[in-house]
C-alpha cells in the first residue's frame, strides 16, 4: 500500500527520509526504536484521516468548541483550584499588547518595559502577603508549593515533610510526584468537623528530621486555619519551616500568613485578573523575607531595580542570575523553564487598579456572599449549608447525606437548570459522604444565589 504524504507531518516524502535516516547512520525508522520492547509497540498503521484544507479545519475546530457550555452563558459555583472572579478588562487590554504577549517565555530581544513591568507585579504582591521577595510567577499554585518545599530542604538539609490531609488532593499528587526520591511525605490529621490540623497528631510527627510543613489557608476545603501561631511554635521547637499555601485574594480581609510566621508563602494568581480558560489560566507564586538563605534558594528568576550611571534614572534587571538554571544549566538548584510570567504582569495590573481599599471591599463581598449563600442553604430540609462548621472564605462543604440524593444526582439536576454546581468530594473527602464544594464569588448576585437555592430546594422535595 502506497503510503500519501501527509500536509501537517513533516518530512514525509521518502527521499527526505532516507536522506535523515542516511546521514544519521541507520536503515529504517524502525531501528530507532529498538530500545523499545516489540510487544510495547503499536504494529498497524495509524488510522490519519484525510488531510483537511484550511476552510475545513476551522469549521471542524469550531464545531468542537461550540459544543462546550462556559460560565456565561450558566451559573458556576465550582471552584476547588480555579474559581471565577471578576476580570476588569483592562488586564486584558495590557496583557495583549505586543511587547508582552509575543515574545517567547516573555524574552524578547528588547526590555520593552517588561522587566520593570514583572518588577512592579512583584512590588504588589510583596505588599499584599506582606514579605519582602517574590518570584516571577511559576506554572501553578502546585508547581510553588513544590519549590517551595524543595526551597525548605534545601535550606534545612532535611528531606522529610508533612502535608496537611486538607492540602487539595491534586496539589498532593504534584508535590509528593515532584519531590520523589529526594523527599518523603507523611500526612498529618485534620478535625473532621472543624477541618482544623490535629495538633496532637502534628506533635508526634514533627522531629529534627522534618525540613517543612505545608498546610493552605484558606484550606482547600475553605475554611481558615485559625491556629497559625500554634502550628508556629511546635514546628519552632524542631527547627522545621513553615510553607503555607494561600488564595491571595482572601488576603484584603485576613491576615497574611507571614503574620503568624510563614518562612515561605506560595499560592496561586488564577484570582487576581485571570479568565479560568477552562483551567489554564493558571500560575503560582513564591515568597519569603529578604534573606539572602532564602533568595539563594529560589531557582525561578527575579528582578531587581538599580540606579543607572545618569542620575534620576533606574534599570531592571535579574538578581543573582547564577542561581537558576538558565545560567548553570547543569548546577541550576531546580530545572526551570518556560514560565507564566504574562501571568504575573496581568496579577501587577489587578493589584495597582484595586489598590488595598478595592482587595479588602471584594475580600468583604466574597465573604458576605458566601456566608449567605450558607444561611439560605440551612433552610432547605435535608441539607446542611457547611459541614465543617470552622469560619470560611469563598469555599465551603455542603452536606447532601439526609437529601436521599448523591451529589452526581442534584449536580444532573442543576445542569438542566444552567447551573453547575459544587465539586463532588465523595471520592477526595469520603468521610465526608455525599458532599459538595461549593464556590461563591464577587461575580454572584443576591439573585444568582436566591437561584441555586430555590433550584437545590426543588431538587430536594421532589426525591
Amino acid at each position: 500500500m502506497t503510503k500519501k504524504v501527509h500536509p501537517y507531518i513533516p518530512n514525509m516524502v521518502s527521499e527526505v527520509k532516507q536522506k535523515m535516516l542516511k546521514e544519521i547512520g541507520v536503515n529504517s525508522i524502525e531501528n530507532l526504536f529498538e530500545c523499545i520492547p516489540k510487544e510495547l509497540r503499536y504494529q498497524d498503521d495509524l488510522n490519519i484521516p484525510k488531510a483537511l484544507t484550511e476552510y475545513e479545519l476551522r469549521r471542524h475546530i469550531e464545531g468542537l468548541l461550540n459544543k462546550n457550555i462556559s460560565s456565561t452563558e450558566y451559573l458556576n459555583f465550582l471552584g476547588a483550584g480555579c474559581s471565577q472572579h471578576f476580570v476588569p478588562a483592562v488586564c486584558d487590554e495590557v496583557n495583549q499588547r505586543s511587547e508582552f504577549l509575543t515574545a517567547y517565555a516573555g524574552e524578547p530581544y528588547e526590555d520593552h518595559g517588561r522587566f520593570q513591568a514583572l518588577f512592579e507585579y512583584q512590588s504588589l504582591m510583596a505588599e499584599l502577603v506582606d514579605m519582602d521577595v517574590v518570584s516571577v510567577p511559576t506554572f501553578d499554585w502546585g508547581q510553588a508549593a513544590s519549590t517551595s518545599i524543595l526551597m525548605a530542604s534545601r535550606i534545612t538539609k532535611r528531606n522529610k515533610v508533612l502535608l496537611a490531609n486538607t492540602v487539595s488532593p491534586e496539589r498532593r499528587k504534584i508535590i509528593t510526584n515532584y519531590g520523589t526520591p529526594q523527599l518523603s511525605f507523611s500526612g498529618v490529621a485534620f478535625d473532621i468537623v472543624t477541618g482544623l490540623l490535629d495538633l496532637e497528631d502534628l506533635k508526634s510527627k514533627l522531629s529534627d528530621e522534618v525540613a517543612a510543613i505545608y498546610f493552605e489557608n484558606p484550606s482547600y476545603l475553605g475554611f481558615i486555619e485559625t491556629q497559625g501561631q500554634e502550628i508556629f511554635k511546635l514546628a519552632k521547637e524542631h527547627g522545621v519551616l513553615i510553607v503555607v499555601g494561600v488564595d491571595p485574594i482572601s488576603l484584603g480581609v485576613l491576615v497574611p500568613p507571614s503574620h503568624y510566621g510563614a518562612d515561605i508563602v506560595c499560592g496561586d494568581l488564577q484570582p487576581l485578573g485571570m479568565h479560568m480558560n477552562y483551567s489554564g489560566g493558571q500560575a503560582g507564586f513564591i515568597a519569603t523575607q529578604d534573606d539572602e538563605v532564602f533568595i539563594n534558594e529560589y531557582p525561578s528568576r527575579l528582578f531587581g531595580i538599580v540606579p543607572t550611571k545618569k542620575e534620576g534614572e533606574y534599570g531592571f534587571g535579574d538578581v543573582a542570575y547564577e542561581r537558576t538554571s538558565f545560567a548553570l544549566r547543569e548546577k541550576g538548584k531546580e530545572s526551570v523553564g518556560t514560565q507564566t510570567a504574562l501571568w504575573g504582569i496581568t496579577a501587577g495590573v489587578y493589584l495597582s487598579l484595586l489598590g488595598p481599599d478595592g482587595m479588602y471591599e471584594v475580600g468583604q463581598t466574597i465573604m458576605q456572599n458566601s456566608q449567605y449563600a450558607v444561611q439560605q442553604l440551612n433552610q432547605i430540609e435535608g441539607v446542611i449549608g457547611s459541614r465543617i462548621v470552622s469560619t470560611f472564605f469563598k469555599e465551603f462543604v455542603v452536606d447532601f447525606n439526609d437529601t436521599g440524593l448523591t451529589v452526581a444526582q442534584i449536580n444532573k439536576e442543576l445542569l438542566i437548570r444552567n447551573i453547575f454546581g459544587g465539586k463532588d468530594l465523595s471520592e477526595e473527602f469520603p468521610e465526608y459522604g455525599q458532599s459538595a464544594l461549593y464556590c461563591v464569588t464577587e461575580v454572584h448576585t443576591k439573585e444568582d444565589l436566591d437561584y441555586l437555592i430555590s433550584a437545590i430546594k426543588a431538587i430536594v422535595e421532589q426525591q
